[in-house]
């Protein structure tokens, strides 16, 4: 029988929860334990080992995979340069409810949730998220670091820039570009190009701030 990978949770919240959910219906991976700046308790049934200076020890004993289940942006991809640094490999978190197209293209340390859809060609980045029930249609690019909320729906052709979080149920029509670390508020219909760095909200989606 196979050496199952060892893994190593960095989060211990509602996000990690369903992550734990996914890793263990793979019989590939074994959760050693999560990370947390709350330590010594159970997540999900999972311990709770300390804080994120135990991790270059770990990596020392042997546990060589890891997955960030941060759903802010911007910690997610501070951590995972961390965890990257040491020497950890990154896995995906990919639910047996979700259908990922055999032409799909991954990166790794990405989440795909129950109810997730990934159709022909689509291509997601390292360490994005595609959350519950959320659809990536052909031929998508949806780049490093990104958060598809719950519910969301990206037509055909569309672009989506690194470090962008598009909020719960925001509908993207074919062919739009969204550039990178912007903000989609939760409902938005997005029915022409976004900037890079802006918030965006509303039927249609109109920019109303610009962000550092």
């Amino acid at each position: 029988m196979a050496l199952r990978c060892k893994v190593v949770i960095l989060g211990a919240g509602g996000h990690a929860k369903v992550i734990i959910d996914m890793i263990k219906s793979n019989p590939a991976f074994e959760i050693v334990g999560c990370i947390d700046q709350i330590g010594y308790r159970k997540v999900s049934g999972i311990p709770v080992l300390g804080d994120d200076s135990i991790l270059p020890k770990l990596y020392e004993q042997g546990v060589h995979h890891a997955f960030v289940a941060i759903g802010e942006n911007s910690i997610r991809h501070s951590l995972t340069r961390y965890v990257v640094d040491i020497g950890f490999e990154l896995i995906n978190a990919i639910s047996p409810f979700a259908y990922v197209a055999d032409s799909v293209m991954l990166g790794c340390g990405i989440a795909i949730m129950p109810g997730a859809v990934l159709n022909a060609e689509a291509c997601i980045g390292n360490n994005s998220i595609i959350n519950t029930g959320a659809s990536v249609d052909h031929e998508c690019n949806v780049s490093e670091t990104c958060h598809i909320a719950p519910g969301c729906n990206l037509s055909g052709h569309v672009t989506i820039g690194e470090g962008t979080f598009l909020g719960t149920g925001t509908k993207v029509i074919d062919g739009i570009t969204i550039g990178s670390w912007s903000i989609l508020g939760s409902g938005a219909v997005v029915v022409k190009d976004i900037p890079s760095r802006v918030l965006a909200v509303g039927v249609p989606a109109k920019i109303i701030k610009q962000l550092a």
